[in-house]
């Protein structure tokens, strides 16, 4: 198995981290494992690294990888796991002093035909990022109602033609099930009128991210996610999240914003008195993207934004 990644805004996320030599950090989406290499290099014995990715092939690569280090822990999980994985760890006593999200789906899974994530390669409908799940893209787009369809596509992939692209998915069920990639690429590609499809990226871009967050339930779970990892902050400990699209980046950005300042009272009121306590503070006003000399080694992050909150 050939895991190809390029680790995206690398040097952004570890100096973010203000990485302890003797901390407890989690890379709550190994993926390649390009970004724990790197906190594990700057970790000494007495420091701690817990690898998380719900896909099997990256927690093989990851201990491939990280077998010359001896103070990493790899678990086979989804991040939004992380009070049950916490408790089972036994961190409660020393805490964590930083975490990582790298939110997009790997340069692996897209490359890797067989699992369905890209609309350049033909595979059976699948998507999952955990291959022990049943719930598939396949049912996704083979059950799913005309209108549950518009509404994802819509939603979750930004796409102005979804009420089209659910039409004509529903037309071509019902004379067959849609089994593969090229087979809903071709539909997408019917349903959005030639004009349309001249400019801008390719036209299954939209539908195919609105289904793989839709497989993997991947904005769902953020929002209360981010909240719980902040809780297991220690003091000054920070989480650096990499999104690669503007619901994630909204939601990150949207969290970040209550956590520092989740007072309800109207603003005359002199004295605070809903009894909200801050967590922390907001590092970067402004997300942090790729140089340009990262956009010139790696196209697939020219969609990436990293935002960093910092425990009180």
């Amino acid at each position: 198995m050939n895991f190809e990644h390029i680790s995206v805004l690398l040097n952004e996320c570890i100096e973010s981290l203000n990485i302890k030599k003797n901390g407890i950090y989690i890379d709550g989406t190994m993926g390649g494992a390009g970004h724990s290499i790197q906190i594990a290099k700057a970790l000494e014995n007495t420091g701690q690294l817990i690898c998380i990715d719900q896909d099997e092939n990256a927690i093989k690569t990851g201990k491939e990888r990280l077998a010359c280090f001896n103070n990493v822990t790899f678990v086979h999980s989804n991040f939004s796991n992380i009070n049950e994985i916490y408790n089972s760890l036994n961190l409660s006593n020393v805490g964590v002093d930083g975490i990582l999200l790298d939110l997009g789906v790997s340069s692996h899974q897209l490359d890797e035909g067989y699992r369905g994530f890209s609309y350049m390669q033909d595979a059976p409908l699948d998507m999952r990022m955990d291959t022990r799940k049943e719930f598939s893209a396949y049912t996704v787009v083979n059950t799913y109602s005309k209108e549950e369809l518009n509404r994802i596509i819509s939603q979750y992939g930004e796409e102005r033609w979804s009420k089209r692209i659910a039409e004509f998915i529903e037309s071509e069920r019902k004379i067959k099930p849609i089994e593969t990639t090229f087979e809903l690429v071709s539909i997408i590609k019917k349903a959005i009128p030639k004009g349309a499809r001249i400019d801008g990226p390719h036209p299954a871009k939209r539908t195919f991210q609105a289904i793989r967050i839709e497989v993997n339930g991947e904005l769902e779970i953020l929002k209360d996610t981010i909240t719980n990892m902040i809780n297991i902050l220690n003091k000054n400990g920070r989480i650096a999240i990499i999104t690669f699209h503007s619901l994630e980046d909204r939601i990150v950005k949207n969290v970040f914003k209550e956590l520092e300042n989740p007072c309800i009272c109207p603003r005359d009121l002199p004295i605070c008195a809903c009894g909200k306590k801050s967590l922390g503070k907001v590092i970067t006003r402004k997300p942090i993207v790729p140089s340009k000399e990262e956009l010139e080694i790696n196209h697939r992050s020219r969609s990436a934004k990293l935002r960093v909150f910092e425990r009180k």
